[in-house]
């Protein structure tokens, strides 16, 4: 009964791990779409064997032809390649900075506002 348990927890703990790495690749997916990034699907096996060689879920910087371009390989969720070139990359790090910006706002609180619970907490 102990190694049912033991394995069942196993079980859930890895299902968790996998549910929140498809859900940050669906976050990284709808960032790229929303700059202007193309998905371009790897649709034969040469294709997904080189999308499976490169680092997965992050952006790489490439020169082709004298140009700047930039991809980000998701081999397990879409099965694709994301192409941008500068304009889509700056839309994408504008993306990044607002979202930064918003989570790290500040506000000024009221005079009235009571933070006495966390007077147990010392200084």
């Amino acid at each position: 009964m102990r190694y049912a348990l033991i394995a069942l927890m196993v079980a859930v703990t890895l299902s968790g791990c996998a549910g929140l790495q498809a859900s940050e690749a669906g976050s990284a997916e709808r960032a790229l779409s929303a700059a202007g990034f193309e998905a371009r699907p790897a649709d034969t096996p040469e294709k997904l064997a080189h999308l499976r060689s490169l680092p997965a879920g992050k952006v790489l910087m490439r020169e082709q032809d004298g140009q700047r371009q930039y991809v980000y390989a998701d081999p397990t969720t879409c099965r694709c390649l994301y192409v941008g070139g500068e304009e889509q990359y700056r839309r994408l790090r504008a993306q990044q900075q607002a979202a930064v910006d918003r989570f790290f706002a500040v506000e000024r609180t009221g005079d009235s506002a009571d933070f006495g619970a966390w007077q147990l907490w010392g200084r």
